[in-house]
């Protein structure tokens, strides 16, 4: 049926919801309140009689005063099946324009016989554009979508959340959290496994994850034994992804959504499924209610009410789910997709945005009201002190921490349960001045927050944790100290996604602990992956433990950004470093691996490492003149290998790195090689600690923590920790330097150690099984735990 005959303009419903807009303003205590209710209504949605309903912010029309008959509901249809699992398609779109209502900065239009998007279909597109006075057409898009399959930039699909919501998997573990009255609250949890989706599995997508805990969860109920490829996964509470909304696109194309021989009828679209490479923090704001399409196998946001369904429903603990959201500022690229009113000018990211504007403020709190009822149980703020605003009274820059404690008071509606998410925030403030290592407090957020249970990332876990230099633990005793007396509200642990990458950009001519391994990279990966670290995390410190895949999987990892054609070189040039750390010579040589770097000439890790070598002092020298960089490229004798260099090969380079780095990284390339041992070991250390929540807790005027004196060439942390019910757990910890005379952990001139009836409960790799209590020679890396009964 032409869609001319299939839609109908429904506008009896429009016209309502324009004047229900206009009550909103004229009626609501403030203006931000009614911007607020207002944001429900913005997006396209769908009801369960079929009538599509889209509102859009629109100031900009507003300010240049265009009218209702110039603004259009543009919708296109497909007229040939659409597969979203294909690399590249052309296909015939039909385009109809439905009228809409203006009410001062918001437009609405209301139809019938548009086809909404599930998991077994591809609905409408749609998108708003209006017409000015030379008969031009402009498109704005919807930066509520709720399914972007060709992501932010291109129209949005209509999509039927309700129905992807109601058919989730997990109602009975929502109900089971349902309080009478008050919304419930959800609190920490005992630990937790932070997760880049694209590199965790050899999938690389959301649907691969969830089978790969479907998986687990299989092996766990039927008692099956696990092997390391298993147990890194398992022990954890809680899983965070890194963040999953859509990211900036290719800078200099092609676009996944490219329009020509246009009509006012129809219009034909070269269609490419987004392949970008990305960590995730690059967004553009725009589409943060729904899921990057290249997370999703099947290009349904589906995929993430499964993976919510597969975690809630493991054995035993149902493993909770956190979110990680990116509010803080937006990539250059929101220029594209958002008005100029979302923006209050640019920072060292991209854009800052306006959070006093009333209407700003309250579309990013519905986006991530809809981000969150996908089923996430907790939300992680990225970078919280960026969130400012200009105090032009004052004339000084403001911290707004009233708009985080809006993010915090966001009420979630998941199956029927209402609750407010655990919340953890990033805030290093204030950084990024010079001196912010040193004063920052990490608890700005926690001291100002009402709730009791907000959380920050802690100090060892801040970005730039380097735990394999000598001196590092000693050198960091003073924050560790902080750690024992407020460190309870905080996450702990040193490896995440910005530390083990701040790791592989030091030089590796400084003071290397080199007992933690024969090879850089044996260093590197026992240093984010260290059984005395996380002895130290889960037993002697408060707080809640994060620890990340990539880390425990002894996996690489790095900035993976390959849509930046203006600053890629200079990126790359950035992380050339991480080649000394992450890459031998043997691994360069596997032929699945860094395949395009080779098509490009770097046949061998050496000339690579030549290239990368020349690359980090030329764009610093040139101040990145590409043309200057490429001329003394090509200059150099002997010739570097290659292609011949020119600003649009160099470019070419950075992106074959990029690519090359992200496939490098996926952790199905060290699965094989982990250590039994240690995976044992460190489930053991996640379920020790899952069993006594108290750890959690701040220190008490009998707990102990110090260091062995005299030092004598090493750093040896004690901890004696005493529970509610008076078990008392005593930890000693060889965190780097020379090995130990023999002696009794047991015999230290601790207060409260003396006694007996002590028992060895955890023993880090290289300390036998067998042993039990008595004099023992420690070195760097081993760590015991013993635990004492209350007394009778």
């Amino acid at each position: 049926m032409p869609l001319a005959d299939r839609i109908t303009f429904d506008e009896a419903a429009a016209t309502a919801r324009a004047e229900a807009c206009e009550q909103i303003l004229t009626t609501a205590h403030s203006r931000f309140e009614a911007e607020q209710e207002i944001a429900r209504g913005l997006g396209g949605q769908v009801d369960a009689d079929g009538l599509a309903s889209f509102g859009f912010w629109v100031p900009e029309l507003q300010d240049m005063r265009v009218p209702s008959g110039d603004i259009f509901l543009e919708i296109l249809s497909p007229e040939e099946p659409l597969d979203l699992g294909r690399a590249h398609q052309e296909i015939r779109f039909e385009r109809l324009y439905v009228p809409t209502i203006r009410v001062e900065g918001h437009a609405y239009s209301c139809v019938r016989g548009m086809v909404a998007g599930n998991r077994d279909q591809v609905g409408d597109f749609y998108a708003l554009v209006w017409r000015d006075a030379e008969d031009q057409w402009h498109r704005i898009l919807d930066p509520l979508a709720m399914s972007l399959p060709f992501g932010a930039m291109a129209p949005a699909e209509l999509y039927d959340v309700e129905a992807m919501l109601a058919a989730r998997g997990d109602s009975a573990y929502w109900a089971a959290l349902a309080q009478d009255g008050e919304p419930a609250k959800l609190g920490p949890v005992s630990n937790i496994l932070q997760i880049h989706v694209p590199t965790a599995t050899a999938g690389g997508t959301l649907a691969s994850l969830t089978r790969q805990f479907e998986r687990l969860a299989e092996r766990e109920a039927r008692g099956l034994p696990m092997d390391p490829a298993d147990q890194i996964y398992l022990g954890y509470e809680a899983v965070q992804l890194l963040p999953v909304e859509p990211t900036t696109v290719y800078e200099a194309g092609p676009d996944f959504w490219e329009e020509h021989d246009g009509t006012d009828h129809g219009v034909t679209v070269s269609l490419l499924r987004p392949d970008t490479t990305n960590w995730g923090y690059d967004n553009v704001i725009a589409g943060m209610a729904t899921v990057n399409p290249v997370l999703l196998e099947s290009g349904r946001p589906d995929e993430l009410v499964d993976l919510a369904a597969a975690l809630h429903n493991f054995p035993g603990t149902p493993k909770k789910l956190i979110f990680d959201v990116v509010y803080g500022h937006s990539d250059n690229q929101g220029l594209r997709v958002l008005n100029d009113h979302f923006f209050a000018g640019p920072n060292m990211y991209g854009q800052n945005l306006a959070y006093q504007d009333p209407a700003v403020r309250a579309i990013l709190l519905e986006m991530q009201r809809r981000k969150v009822n996908f089923g996430a149980d907790g939300v992680r703020v990225d970078g919280a002190q960026d969130f400012k605003y200009w105090d032009a009274g004052a004339q000084v820059l403001r911290h707004d921490d009233e708009y985080l404690q809006s993010m915090a008071d966001v009420v979630q509606e998941v199956a029927g349960t209402r609750y407010r998410p655990w919340f953890i925030f990033e805030d290093g403030r204030p950084w990024p001045q010079e001196d912010w290592e040193l004063s920052s407090t990490y608890r700005a957020v926690i001291e100002a927050q009402r709730d009791e249970d907000v959380f920050q990332w802690g100090p060892l876990t801040f970005a730039h944790n380097t735990p394999f230099l000598y001196t590092f633990w000693l050198g960091k005793y003073w924050r560790i100290r902080e750690c024992l007396n407020s460190g309870s509200n905080w996450i702990s642990g040193t490896s995440n996604h910005d530390t083990l990458r701040r790791g592989t950009q030091v030089s590796p001519k400084m003071n290397i602990n080199t007992r933690l391994g024969n090879t850089r990279m044996e260093i590197l990966d026992k240093a984010y992956d260290n059984p005395a670290a996380h002895m130290l995390t889960y037993v002697a410190l408060p707080g809640v433990p994060m620890d990340f895949l990539n880390a425990m999987a002894r996996a690489s990892w790095g900035f993976v950004r390959n849509q930046d054609d203006r600053y890629g070189v200079k990126v790359v040039a950035e992380e050339a470093i991480s080649l000394r750390w992450q890459v031998d010579e043997y691994s360069y040589m596997i032929p699945g691996n860094f395949t395009r770097l080779k098509e490009l000439g770097f046949e061998t890790r050496a000339d690579l490492a030549r290239f990368c070598t020349f690359l980090p002092a030329l764009v610093e020298v040139t101040d990145y003149d590409l043309e200057d960089i490429a001329r003394l490229l090509n200059t150099t004798d002997p010739p570097l290998a290659g292609p011949h260099y020119t600003p649009q090969t160099l470019k070419q380079v950075a992106r074959a790195w990029m690519d090359d780095m992200h496939d490098y990284c996926n952790i199905g390339h060290t699965l094989g090689s982990l250590d039994p041992v240690q995976s044992n070991f460190a489930l053991s250390l996640r379920d020790f600690r899952a069993a006594r929540p108290w750890l959690r807790d701040n220190y008490g005027p009998k707990d102990h923590f110090s260091y062995i004196e005299p030092l004598e060439g090493r750093t040896i942390f004690t901890s004696l920790r005493h529970g509610p019910d008076g078990e008392q757990v005593y930890s000693i910890i060889h965190m780097e330097g020379k090995e130990t005379a023999d002696f009794d952990p047991l015999r230290l001139k601790i207060p409260g150690l003396e006694g007996f009836k002590w028992t060895c409960a955890l023993r880090t790799p290289g300390i036998g099984e067998e042993y039990e209590s008595g004099p023992l020679i420690m070195k760097d890396s081993m760590a015991l735990v013993f635990t004492r009964p209350a007394p009778e």
